[in-house]
């Protein structure tokens, strides 16, 4: 039998992919109903449109690429 540690972390290591699959799914259920959906872009967070086009809602910085474990002050 499994040591109950090693199952737990297997399970935990699939948790990553798990919930990627869940948010795309969603994206596409929301535009399947008709529904527009916010989403990140290069410059900014745009609208995403079921017919396929894109609105430009806000531009924002760029991504803060920071080490593990590091802590950052949002402002």
């Amino acid at each position: 039998m499994a040591d109950p540690e090693e199952i737990l972390d297997y399970l935990e290591q699939q948790i990553p992919s798990l919930s990627a699959a869940a948010v795309d799914m969603a994206y596409w259920q929301a535009l399947a109903s008709g529904q527009a959906v916010l989403v990140s872009g290069d410059d900014g967070i745009y609208q995403a449109f079921p017919d396929g086009t894109m609105k430009l809602i806000k531009r924002i910085d760029k991504p803060l690429s920071v080490p593990v474990g590091t802590r950052v002050r949002i402002p």
